[in-house]
C-alpha cells in the first residue's frame, strides 16, 4: 500500500477561519483495504483515480469507480472498502470552518446523498498535486485556500451539471437506462448495488421498478440476460463451460452452471449436449 499525506498547519493568530484546508492525501489500496465503521470530525471528500470500491453510510451501500467521489460529513457513521480483485487509487481533501457546511450545501451533497460524478480531466484529478506543489512555501496557506474553494466550486458545477443532465427523468427512463448499462456490462463481474449507483438510485427502489413494469426484480433482469446470453454461447463448441461463464461475469464455473441450471432446468454440459445431438441427430 503507498500513501501519500499531508497535514496542514493553520495560519497563526487566527480565530475560527470561515473555510480551512486540514489535510489531503493520496492513496493506492491494498485489495480490501477499509476504514470504519466510524467517525469523523471533518468534512473530507475523496476522489477515485482508478479501481473501484464500495461505500456503506446511512443504511445505503455505493459502488464506485474511477471519476467518482465520495463526500464524509463529520459526526456520521461512515465504513468504506476498496474492490478484492480491483482496488481502488483515490486522493482526499479534509476541511472545516465556519463556511463549510453552506459550501457543502450548495453541492448538493450530504450524508444522504455522498456520491458524485466527475467529468473527465475535472479538476479533481490533479488537485492533489496543486496541493503538494505549494507545500512549504511562504504563502501556502493562501495558496491552499485558493485550491480548496476551487475544489468545492467544481464540486457546485458537478452537481449543476447532473441536474441539468437530468432535469426530471421519469420512471421509465430509470428502466431504460439500466436495461442499457446491464446490456453494455453484464460480462463484467456487476452486482445490483453497481447497477444502483450507476443510474443514481436507490436499489431497492429501482428494482421496485423493475418488478412493476417487467414482471422481475433487478436481480432476476440481470440473471435473464446473462442466461439468455450463456445459452448463445453454448451453441458454440469451441466455447468451454468456464469460457461461457467469464462471458457472462461468473469467474467461478460452478457458479454459473448451478444459476444456469436453476433457470433454463438444465446443467450447462446437458444442455450443450441436448443442442449437438438435436443439429446432428445422426452422430454426424
Amino acid at each position: 500500500m503507498e500513501i501519500v499525506m499531508e497535514n496542514v498547519p493553520g495560519p497563526a493568530g487566527q480565530d475560527p477561519v470561515k473555510l480551512r484546508l486540514l489535510f489531503y492525501g493520496l492513496e493506492h489500496c491494498p485489495p480490501r483495504h477499509a476504514w470504519g465503521p466510524g467517525l469523523r470530525d471533518a468534512f473530507i471528500v475523496h476522489y477515485v483515480h482508478r479501481g473501484r470500491g464500495q461505500v456503506h453510510g446511512n443504511g445505503q451501500t455505493y459502488t464506485l469507480e474511477a471519476g467518482s467521489g465520495f463526500l464524509i460529513v463529520p459526526g456520521k457513521l461512515i465504513h468504506y472498502e476498496a474492490d478484492p480483485h480491483d482496488p481502488w487509487t483515490y486522493s482526499w481533501i479534509g476541511f472545516n470552518g465556519l463556511e463549510a457546511h453552506g459550501l457543502i450545501a450548495r453541492t448538493g451533497l450530504s450524508d444522504a446523498k455522498p456520491v458524485f460524478q466527475a467529468a473527465a480531466a475535472s479538476y479533481f484529478e490533479r488537485f492533489h498535486d496543486e496541493c503538494v506543489s505549494v507545500a512549504g512555501q511562504r504563502g501556502a496557506d493562501l495558496s491552499y485556500q485558493s485550491i480548496l474553494y476551487r475544489f468545492l466550486a467544481e464540486l457546485v458545477n458537478a452537481a449543476e451539471d447532473a441536474t441539468d443532465a437530468r432535469p426530471a427523468a421519469s420512471k421509465e427512463t430509470y428502466i431504460r437506462q439500466a436495461i442499457e448499462w446491464i446490456g453494455h456490462h453484464y460480462s463484467q463481474r456487476i452486482t445490483v448495488e453497481d447497477i444502483a449507483s450507476r443510474i443514481g438510485l436507490n436499489r431497492t427502489y429501482l428494482s421496485s421498478l423493475f418488478q412493476a413494469r417487467l414482471g422481475m426484480s433487478l436481480q432476476g433482469y440481470l440473471l435473464h440476460v446473462r442466461m439468455k446470453q450463456a445459452v448463445e454461447l453454448l451453441r458454440q463448441p469451441e466455447l468451454s463451460i468456464s469460457d461461457v461463464s467469464r462471458s457472462v461475469g461468473y469467474l467461478d464455473p460452478f457458479l454459473f452452471s448451478k444459476m444456469f441450471k436453476k433457470t433454463v432446468g438444465h446443467s450447462p454440459s446437458f444442455y450443450r449436449k441436448q443442442q449437438l445431438d438435436a443439429r446432428h441427430p445422426n452422430g454426424t
